[in-house]
């Protein structure tokens, strides 16, 4: 079934449009924890808080992949709604040159700075040794990450979203395989060295990949080519996309805080039960992630060709969709928290126990968080990064820190659990307050 963004979505054409993002960002979840899996059962537990203890600074420093991927999708698609194909693909281009460019710079940076970096963090001694490992080995593919990430948006924009699939597929094939390959065969002291070039390459595979399609002539409706300096444009795709930025820097800079929390109340046990908990929730995440991506050049075409009747369609049965499929979560995360738990630290049990009971008050989130993932998205969309910025920063910064440093001081460890859920809470009452105040703004 071929569709095209001026196309009338009904439940199931919008399925079948948005489910390739979906399954693509649930896939990227999916190969990111099969490194946990591996760490954690064949490197040991120190291994698997390091990489958890270092893993959100490398988030922080990609992250720019995902705020020229979301923010300049939302341009390049109304910029096809009003009729310029020229002018989108010169767009087009510039974002992918930008973005890459980026990626060069904070992949120096962060090699340069690593060290510090984990010092910072509270590691020490073969934890120390294995963030810096870990950290180098993935900073050196970093450029590519970026690529990768911002790709995963420009796919659906190119109405090829299920060549995206294929891409993020083949480069997680890659880090699953050499996983297997290397953790497993390398010596005791190579495991996570194996790990990180495994991850390593399966960015760079992610990355390349497009470029190569977008490079050459082919039958999307995008195609990387000549542009020049539009410093204005670099700056809206920018502003567009600082929400995702926000989101994705804040979260990893929360998910530091909750490091931080843990090493003082749990120690090295904590980082692990927490580690667990969010490769979980990472899966989980990706799929509303994925569906925002996917409905986003969908919001931004009609947006920018005045369909107010279907913009107000689409945005009715994606709050539907949202929360049947996070009452799903909530049910899914409650039955399956002991075998999720088991699958990466079942050789543990006091630490298996930990991370049961933590989870079963963490999973509570997932509905919330769909409601505050998709109106963020949602206002990406339609071009205003301010309040989705607004919504992103509040969700992932400030209620979350709040939360971070208050609970824990009445309810202890269950306190840093129960932090994301009145977090996403009050992101998600945030953002229906705006969808309501902005309905005749955006004519939805």
């Amino acid at each position: 079934m071929e569709i095209q963004l001026s196309d009338h979505f009904t439940y199931k054409k919008l399925m079948h449009f948005t489910l390739p993002s979906v399954a693509m960002m649930i896939f990227t979840s999916v190969y990111g924890v099969v490194d946990g899996f591996f760490v954690s059962n064949f490197a040991g537990k120190t291994a698997f808080a390091a990489i958890n203890l270092i893993f959100p600074i490398l988030m922080i420093l990609s992250t720019v992949g995902f705020m020229f991927g979301t923010g300049g999708t939302a341009i390049v698609a109304k910029t096809f709604g009003e009729g310029d194909s020229k002018k989108a693909n010169r767009y087009f281009s510039l974002f992918v040159y930008v973005a890459f460019a980026l990626g060069v710079l904070f992949a120096v940076l962060g090699i340069i700075f690593i060290r510090p970096i984990s010092e910072a963090l509270g590691a020490s001694g073969q934890l120390f040794d294995d963030c810096v490992v870990y950290g180098i080995v993935n900073l050196a593919a970093l450029p590519f990450y970026v690529l990768q990430l911002m790709f995963q948006s420009f796919f659906v924009t190119a109405e090829k979203p299920k060549l995206g699939l294929v891409v993020t597929v083949a480069s997680g094939v890659t880090n699953m395989v050499l996983d297997a390959v290397l953790v497993i065969l390398l010596p005791q002291e190579h495991k996570l060295l194996g790990a990180g070039i495994a991850t390593a390459a399966s960015q760079v595979v992610g990355g390349i990949l497009p470029i190569i399609y977008f490079s050459r002539k082919n039958d999307s409706i995008l195609q990387l080519g000549k542009t020049k300096f539009d410093g204005k444009a670099i700056t809206k795709a920018a502003t567009n996309g600082s929400s995702e930025f926000m989101s994705n820097v804040s979260m990893n800079l929360v998910g530091i805080l909750y490091n931080l929390q843990l090493m003082e109340y749990a120690g090295e046990d904590g980082v692990a039960a927490y580690g667990v908990m969010l490769y979980v929730s990472w899966i989980f995440a990706s799929a509303f992630m994925g569906y925002s991506v996917g409905i986003a050049p969908v919001f931004g075409y009609n947006y920018g060709a005045k369909n107010s009747k279907e913009l107000k369609g689409l945005l009715k049965k994606s709050l539907i969709i949202t929360g049947v499929v996070g009452a799903l979560m909530i049910i899914i995360g409650e039955v399956f928290a002991l075998p999720m738990s088991s699958f990466f630290v079942g050789y543990d049990a006091e630490l298996t126990k930990l991370t049961v009971s933590g989870f079963k008050i963490f999973a509570l989130s997932f509905l919330f968080m769909g409601y505050a993932i998709f109106s963020s998205g949602f206002f990406t969309a339609l071009s205003d990064g301010l309040t989705s910025a607004l919504i992103s920063f509040l969700r992932t910064l400030v209620f979350q820190v709040a939360a971070i440093l208050l609970l824990p001081i009445w309810w202890g460890i269950n306190g840093i659990w129960s932090s994301i859920i009145v977090a996403e809470f009050m992101a998600a009452f945030l953002g229906a307050v705006f969808i309501i105040i902005k309905k005749k703004r955006y004519g939805y």
